[in-house]
């Protein structure tokens, strides 16, 4: 019904290579079915908090069975419409309980991040409103600990501001950093900055093609000074690297691309 990849990249590359559960127009399990034999690992994504648009558990007992059928791990991103820095006390606690909900439901998966979203929702950059952001988020990350949810489970990523916005918690915290280069590309931050300052604490790479304000493209959009940018940071990172797309013809498009130029990275 769906073409498949014709080829597998597993262990083809010194990071795992993986894509999200939406490549093909079904299901999860329909997707980790046709990518699971070719890949290291695959994203699942949640887009939404409502329960129904979570897997059940019996769909989880056969993503794991999938798993050890194909040799293949995962990592969760949660739901965008989740804020655990938001100002209504409400939100958070329903953030809280989403993220607390969710890593529960995947635990029988040995997921090997979970990455959320912090998105600012300040109406500005003035230093009260990030104050009052952040201590929101310091809120919400103290009952997740006190939920007994380790900080190296979770990845924060990088959105449109400043990472060094959300420094001190993932310190505070023991955070992990989800490095969305897409995301650094299409709102100018300079990527070989952040990854040499924040390197060590990096355990998930996003990876898609960004140009002319548009994401989650194929990789060969790449502009010639982001590709170049982007192998030197590779090739500094055995982490997980997600091809953030999500459509079959821009994942073949970028799996071969990014063979290509990974094959002649150093000539």
């Amino acid at each position: 019904m769906y073409p498949s990849l014709p080829k597998s990249y597993k262990s083809a590359f010194p990071f795992k290579i993986a894509t999200t559960s939406f490549i093909y127009p079904d299901h999860y399990i329909q997707n980790i079915e046709m990518l699971g034999p070719y890949l290291d690992e695959i994203e699942l994504i949640f887009f939404e908090s409502t329960p129904d648009s979570l897997p059940s558990k019996d769909e989880i007992g056969v993503l794991l069975s999938l798993a050890n059928e194909y040799d293949l791990s995962y990592n969760i991103h949660h739901p965008l419409d989740i804020s655990p820095g938001a100002q209504d006390r409400s939100r958070r606690e329903f953030a809280i309980e989403t993220i607390q909900q969710i890593i529960d439901l995947t635990a029988p998966l040995f997921p090997s991040t979970h990455t959320i979203h912090l998105p600012y929702e300040g109406s500005d950059f003035e230093s009260e409103s990030l104050k009052n952001w952040q201590e929101n988020i310091c809120r919400s990350m103290e009952k997740l600990y006190g939920a007994g949810i380790s900080g190296k489970m979770i990845s924060v990523e990088t959105l449109d501001y400043p990472i060094e916005w959300v420094q001190d918690i993932l310190m505070d915290f023991n955070l992990c950093i989800c490095m969305d280069l897409g995301h650094l590309i299409i709102y100018g931050f300079d990527m070989k900055d952040v990854f040499d300052r924040y390197r060590n604490i990096i355990s998930i790479i996003h990876l898609h093609g960004a140009n002319n304000g548009r994401d989650h493209q194929a990789l060969d959009l790449l502009s010639t000074s982001d590709l170049k940018t982007i192998l030197e940071i590779l090739k500094r990172f055995t982490g997980i690297v997600s091809l953030e797309v999500f459509s079959y013809d821009h994942l073949l498009a970028s799996l071969n691309f990014l063979e290509k130029v990974w094959a002649r990275r150093n000539v």
